[in-house]
């Protein structure tokens, strides 16, 4: 591991040995709060390996242990429990909790899963030419050991694919909207909101990730990208309306490393990394003979690629499209595993939803003072601010603002801010958090 550790490898194979599956009900429980934290700090390890390109430990010890299956489990799972249960708790007229961030917490449970497989997925070396070789093999030992489960994988990032072509045109909420008052479940849930954006673009790599492995997918994952799916469709309306970007003030924004950045006019003739993302798996999808034997390319298909700019590399496959004849759509009988994650789990809960967020409202969300203290402590424990200043892309953003930061909070130091103005003004949503994070550091 690199010169900053967070974990010793040792404790590191501890950490990954206990990773396991936790019922929608046990969300934010004592034992699934510990997972939490375990996650984190294998998830800030595994980037501080990659970002020093010291191989992949926590890669290796996940795919070792058979615990990327339980990845995928965990990632589907705090999905179904925000689509179902957290909608039902924000509506509960007696649920007005006097603190947010244990809730928080499960909410950010779905980025943190998905950042630890993207950062799994990804190998940084300093040379290109080795560089190809290298990714592709571990990715490939990656989907090999998600097992069956990378099924379930291709139709989450699917789901989220969606959601990213949904939002376009829906605009995002202005600096007025989203800093006005509101109340504590009002504002996590704007926060949850904005997250899921990112949760969705980090899932578009990680569909890039599994597509480098296109000829050496399982039929059954094969056909449910190609047929069930028809990424490449999608992949195409996501080019065409590049959620990641937008227009304000009349200048160009690009969405990049967590927040909204001006780019430069001779920066906007260039490639950003996320249409790249979605070239490369284009690139994966239509040019592998693997896929192209099975991609059933009816007029439908053909209207959607040939908008394709007519790009180097796929040059030669335009061409041949804009000359082949279409094909009516296959109705070949093929036996085929389907995924099994989010319809066994909405077949436990179906009916309980309400049942689930009343008992976590009572047992989970309602911590008393001495609870919160000690969870604070651990907190504390976990985000160790050399750590985070090591793998962050850039300068800390004004909590209340989102400017970039050069004050931090003089009591907790876990927050930054751009003025004196923004730290007073923000006092109220982060004065509770903040004592108790106080708190936690004296007590250790």
């Amino acid at each position: 591991m690199g010169d900053l550790e967070l974990l010793l490898p040792g404790e590191a194979d501890v950490l990954v040995r206990g990773l396991r599956s936790f019922q929608l009900r046990e969300m934010g429980s004592e034992g699934w709060n510990k997972q939490h934290e375990n996650l984190e700090k294998l998830n800030m390890q595994a980037i501080l390996d990659a970002t020093v390109s010291q191989g992949e430990p926590i890669q290796e010890l996940l795919v070792t242990h058979g615990k990327i299956p339980t990845l995928v489990e965990e990632l589907i799972a705090v999905e179904m429990w925000k689509q179902k249960v957290f909608p039902v708790l924000c509506r509960l007229e007696d649920f007005k909790p006097h603190n947010t961030f244990p809730i928080y917490m499960v909410v950010h449970h779905e980025a943190s899963i998905i950042n630890l497989l993207e950062t799994v997925f990804f190998h940084k070396v300093k040379h290109y030419s080795c560089q190809e070789a290298t990714s592709l093999g571990q990715n490939l030992e990656v989907c090999e050991s998600a097992d069956d489960k990378v099924l379930d994988l291709v139709d989450y990032c699917h789901r989220k694919l969606i959601l990213l072509v949904a939002r376009t045109g829906c605009g995002d909420p202005s600096e007025e909207e989203r800093f006005q008052d509101s109340t504590p479940m009002q504002e996590l849930q704007k926060q949850a909101e904005m997250m899921e954006f990112e949760i969705s673009l980090k899932a578009l790599s990680v569909l890039r990730y599994i597509t480098d492995c296109v000829d050496s997918l399982s039929l059954s994952t094969l056909n449910r990208m190609l047929s069930t799916h028809n990424l490449p469709c999608l992949l195409v309306e996501l080019l065409e309306h590049s959620p990641w970007s937008r227009r304000e003030g009349g200048k160009l924004q690009q969405f990049e490393n967590g927040h909204w950045q001006t780019v430069a006019p001779s920066e906007q003739q260039r490639l950003n990394k996320l249409d790249g993302q979605v070239w490369i798996s284009l690139y994966n999808l239509l040019l592998s003979p693997e896929a192209q034997a099975r991609y059933c390319l009816t007029s439908f298909v053909k209207g959607q690629l040939l908008k394709l700019p007519n790009l180097a590399d796929l040059k030669g496959f335009l061409a041949h499209l804009a000359l082949v004849e279409t094909q009516p759509p296959k109705k070949d009988l093929v036996l085929e595993q389907i995924p099994e994650i989010w319809d066994r789990l909405e077949r436990e809960n179906k009916g309980k939803w309400q049942a689930i967020a009343k008992h976590q409202l009572q047992h989970v969300f309602n911590p008393s003072d001495q609870d919160l203290r000690l969870q604070a402590q651990r907190w504390a424990e976990t985000y160790r601010l050399d750590v985070l200043e090591a793998i962050a892309p850039e300068r800390p953003r004004c909590a209340y603002c989102n400017a970039e930061a050069s004050k931090r909070c003089s009591r907790c130091q876990n927050v930054w801010y751009c003025c004196r103005e923004c730290q007073v003004k923000h006092w109220e949503k982060h004065g509770k958090t903040c004592v108790l994070a106080a708190q936690g550091d004296r007590a250790k």
